[in-house]
């Protein structure tokens, strides 16, 4: 009997024993199947880079075999949107809404808006933000624009950001604060590798778990001067030195570093499940004229036709299904806060944009029909250079009744006549027309002296 016993009791660790390892396993695969089910997410996007600067977009003057290969193994979007300058992208592209809505002033975020980083971060991702900041006020010192917390109010855990509540250099001997201190540079410092260095410090960190890094990257802005590869580097004198010819240099950095990430990210076996996007911010520098296949391709920043507003946009997720594609679909900046609440699988606060995250899955996403933007980036003053519009693939309304057919006219030289217009074009005028009129109106008329 007391063998029996024995014997009983063992049988009955046993079977806790088994019944609670597979409870253990059981945990660990829901674990590993919701982590599968949260992919990690890093925006990268160039400071002042147009669609033109790629070699996959038809550049000649550039090398940039990471983000061509990218392109040829994921996704190449087409026509992607952006504001013809940078605090206008960078508010439309954090926050989801179009400028009208939220935008305070050049070089500032309004504190009381909710941006991508909030979202994730109550997702349960890591978050960090590292590269070009520019948006606490600094310029006009608005109240809080040495808050040092900033990013954090914003969303995101960690960051290392050039012009913070700083001002300085932002190349060689840069100005970078960290999580609230200001690095100790010197010459022999070059910003975008210690910004580009963290955030392989922060995914490495960070590997076990869903992440978001957000890199609005220093590179390829002007003062166009030499980088680490530039033969004149070598020379503590020169770093400083700006010439329009460093600017081939730049972008042919920025590619390298995008291609440090991509590694980082191989070597830690989570290439996989990241989704690794590429933009830039708006058009080239209006002094700079890239030559392509299609012929010269002047910058057009801080301007509304397609040289200022035309981004490359490039999506890698070898998780996802799409795989050396090109997507000729419309997107918009407001497109990227949807897109990333839908991967990371939670609800999104209200948008102007559209999530095309079935697009990266291979799935059927109805394609947005038309891109809005709104560009008044100085309310002081209204430029000519200010408006608005509306468009298709193919046609552009703006604002004041300009209406152009892009493919025969892409830099936007000579409006269509109204009065000649044909039966599907005054279809297309009117289908814009009742978007443009959907909008609240704004008032452009031009007070620039």
């Amino acid at each position: 009997m007391e063998s029996f016993v024995k014997y009983s009791c063992l049988l009955l660790l046993l079977t806790l024993s088994i019944c609670s390892y597979a409870g253990i396993e059981s945990s660990g695969q829901e674990k590993a199947d919701k982590f599968i089910q949260k992919p990690n997410i890093i925006l990268i996007m160039a400071d002042d880079m147009g669609f033109e600067c790629l070699g996959v977009n038809g550049s000649l003057s550039y090398e940039t075999p990471v983000l061509d290969n990218l392109a040829k193994d994921g996704i190449r979007f087409t026509h992607c949107i952006s504001q013809p300058v940078c605090t206008p992208s960078r508010v439309k592209i954090m926050t989801g809404q179009y400028n009208f809505r939220n935008y305070i002033d050049f070089g500032y975020l309004d504190v009381k808006q909710k941006t991508f980083g909030n979202l994730m971060k109550d997702a349960g991702y890591k978050t960090m933000i590292a590269g070009k900041w520019q948006l606490s006020g600094a310029k006009k010192k608005v109240e809080g624009y040495d808050d040092l917390e900033r990013p954090q109010e914003f969303g995101f855990d960690e960051y290392c950001l050039w012009q913070l509540t700083k001002k300085g250099p932002r190349f060689a001997n840069p100005f970078l604060e960290q999580n609230g201190k200001l690095l100790e540079t010197t010459i022999d410092d070059y910003g975008p590798d210690i910004v580009s260095d963290y955030v392989l410090d922060f995914v490495e960190r960070n590997k076990d778990q869903p992440f978001f890094v957000y890199y609005p990257m220093i590179l390829v802005h002007s003062p166009f001067v030499p980088t680490p590869d530039s033969p004149e580097w070598k020379n503590p004198d020169n770093r400083l030195k700006p010439d329009n010819r460093f600017f081939k240099d730049m972008v042919n950095y920025s590619d390298k570093i995008v291609g440090k990430i991509m590694a980082k990210l191989k070597e830690l076996e989570i290439d996989d499940n990241t989704i690794v996007i590429f933009t830039g911010d708006n058009g080239t520098h209006t002094s700079i004229v890239s030559q392509t296949k299609s012929g010269a391709y002047p910058g057009g920043k801080g301007h509304m036709p397609d040289n200022g507003t035309h981004v490359p946009m490039i999506v890698s997720w070898p998780n996802g299904l799409q795989k050396g594609v090109e997507i000729h679909e419309l997107i918009e900046f407001s497109d990227f806060l949807p897109t990333f609440a839908e991967a990371a699988g939670v609800a999104c606060f209200k948008t102007d944009g559209q999530s095309f995250f079935k697009t990266l899955n291979g799935k059927s996403d109805a394609p947005r029909e038309t891109a809005f933007v709104h560009y008044h980036p100085y309310p002081e003053k209204v430029r000519k250079q200010d408006g608005r519009f509306v468009r298709t693939l193919e046609y552009k309304l703006y604002h004041d009744g300009r209406f152009y057919f892009l493919p025969e006219d892409k830099w936007e030289k000579k409006p269509l006549d109204h009065k000649l217009l044909s039966a599907s074009q005054k279809q297309v005028y009117e289908k814009l027309k009742a978007k443009m009129d959907s909008m609240p109106s704004y008032d452009f008329t031009i007070t620039e002296q």
